[in-house]
């Protein structure tokens, strides 16, 4: 076990890598480039760390035995060096807690979905009477919960549903989930990774050590996973979801849809009518059906599978429907932070459209979305510092381009422009930070403006 502990980060995952020293007894110190917050300082306090703001000294993490970094640090950042240069093991939060738990792991990834499939997830096996927790990207450090689990009665959960970023999985070295679902690659981050081929080789960290006892899950549908697989093997057992039947060229399925109606899983056989589901799109058929895959290998039975998948409450900022003010009707997904999310939100739309997009754009390119937006949308409503390149792109594609610099306006702007039976739809598209402090702010702030209304 190591001795000393040096954290990187005071944000969320920082907290909870620091809570779980505590838990298991390694003293930790924490380290934040700028000045911790308040409540953050608190925590952190109470928890025995010792604190380090505005800056990290690198004679102090020259000494550490280990280094946990936050994911929003880059990998080639100053502080990550000096500690390699030393000898010193550098991790991320999620691989530290995966080292102290002796939980089963299911691990989601992807571009889009996994928020909604973690939940979907955790809530069918916890609806089946499993002792199953929820942790990661979705919200809550996976080292937080793991620390909280352990001081339980009755110690930490049977299994851990763990939401993994890109970001998150670039910095692994041992981790090994028992159930590994990916399901879609297509172009973010790449401000951060430089390419999709670096980034979509983040997301295979999730079943690069798996072993032939371990289970792997993906999107057979998705053309830019099919091409990360065709370049990067796994040792796992493969599950494959998609909509056609399986024919004989095909392997072997674990899951598949029928006449696009039904929802149908093989070995054993299991069919739900796509109208009983919670989740309703094409998008979300994806993320039931390999929720539900991982459900039946960890043996949950038909009877609690179809009640879960019948009674699921989606995200807050995921396709959320805020309310109906004079028939016009209102939908945050706020967590639609690239352009293929925003794609999937603008195909659901069956009524003409106001959509509210914009923010930090991460290397985007929109034109995928044109043929969409010339169909559907009537009015773009750009939020954002910088609308150049949205306003551009859309020029000839929609009747109205308007420009607010908050979300309340940009909810008041949409129902002024909408007429009765119109959408207006915040799916930005974009990262938040240029106006708020997070997709969730961003999404809060939206939904009061249409409750002013």
């Amino acid at each position: 076990m190591h001795a000393e502990v040096t954290i990187l980060g005071a944000g969320e995952s920082g907290v909870g890598a620091a809570r779980l020293c505590e838990t298991i007894g390694m003293s930790c110190r924490v380290s934040d480039a700028g000045q911790i917050a308040s409540d953050r300082k608190e925590q952190l306090m109470r928890c025995g760390a010792s604190l380090e703001e505005g800056g990290h000294d690198r004679a102090l993490i020259e000494r550490a035995d280990l280094v946990v970094k936050s994911p929003g640090i880059p990998s080639d950042a100053a502080p990550l060096r000096w500690a390699r240069e030393a000898g010193i093991e550098v991790i991320g939060e999620l691989e530290f807690a995966s080292r102290h738990t002796d939980a089963r792991i299911a691990a989601v990834t992807g571009t889009n979905g996994k928020t909604t499939t973690t939940a979907l997830l955790h809530h069918l096996l916890v609806t089946g009477g499993v002792d199953a927790g929820c942790a990661g990207n979705i919200g809550t450090s996976f080292a937080g919960a793991v620390a909280d689990a352990k001081r339980r009665p009755e110690g930490d959960h049977a299994v851990w549903v763990v939401e993994a970023s890109s970001f998150q999985l670039e910095d692994t070295l041992h981790f090994r989930p028992d159930i590994a679902i990916l399901l879609n690659i297509t172009p973010d981050h790449l401000d951060r990774h430089g390419s999709v081929e670096r980034y979509a080789d983040a997301k295979w960290n999730i079943t690069a050590r798996q072993t032939g006892e371990d289970h792997l899950i993906v999107n057979a549908d998705d053309p830019g996973l099919s091409a990360l697989r065709a370049r990067r093997k796994t040792d796992a057992q493969l599950h494959t979801v998609q909509m056609d039947p399986p024919t004989e060229a095909a392997p072997a399925l674990a899951a598949h849809s029928i006449d696009k109606q039904q929802f149908t899983f093989l070995n054993p056989p299991f069919t739900m009518s796509m109208q009983e589901l919670a989740l309703q799109g094409k998008h979300n058929l994806y993320n039931s059906m390999a929720a539900g895959v991982a459900s039946r290998i960890l043996e949950l039975n038909n009877a609690d599978l179809r009640a879960g998948f019948t009674h699921f409450r989606n995200m807050e900022h995921r396709m959320e429907h805020v309310c109906d003010v004079n028939g016009v009707y209102f939908i945050n997904d706020s967590k639609a932070t690239n352009v293929n999310a925003a794609w999937y939100a603008l195909d659901s739309m069956t009524t003409p459209t106001i959509w509210v997009a914009g923010g930090v754009d991460k290397g985007n390119d929109y034109t995928s979305l044109i043929p969409l937006v010339g169909e559907k949308v009537h009015t773009l409503i750009c939020l954002g510092k910088d609308n150049a390149k949205l306003k551009k792109t859309f020029a000839t594609a929609v009747t109205r381009i308007l420009e607010v610099d908050s979300a309340e306006d940009a909810a008041l702007l949409g129902y002024d422009v909408a007429q009765p039976g119109d959408t207006v739809l915040l799916s930005p598209a974009c990262a938040s930070f240029d106006l708020f402090s997070s997709y969730e702010e961003r999404g809060h702030r939206f939904k009061a403006g249409v409750r002013s209304l």
